[in-house]
């Protein structure tokens, strides 16, 4: 399988997005959206961040687990990582955003 967007909606009536691995581990997780178009704007922003370096805000959650933040140009969170032990495996998670998430294909299950 190759990674991609899956876009889904919240039981609130948010949409949101996650960018799954290859092996089909979500290594990317988006805020709730109002609207589908600006989910998809999210996903379009993350494919173009994700290749600065500079966009990515490693952070150390309150029980010491290690995560990362994707922000847009203007420092908006466009997505969030998952959980991490330690910091090769969030190294590990920036690097399979990095090189996942341009080519990407979108799955809508909300179509």
């Amino acid at each position: 399988m190759a990674a991609q967007f899956e876009i889904s909606k919240r039981g609130n009536g948010e949409f949101q997005f996650v960018l799954k691995a290859g092996n089909g581990q979500v290594i990317l997780t988006s805020e709730g959206y109002a609207a589908k178009a600006s989910c998809s704007n999210g996903i379009e922003s993350v494919r173009k961040n994700s290749q600065d370096a500079a966009r990515y805000d490693r952070k150390t959650a309150s029980n010491g687990k290690l995560y990362f933040n994707l922000t847009a140009t203007n420092g908006q969170v466009v997505g969030t990582s998952q959980m991490y032990s330690d910091e090769s495996g969030r190294e590990n998670g920036i690097d399979s955003v990095t090189k996942n998430a341009p080519g990407a294909a979108i799955d809508d299950t909300t179509a």
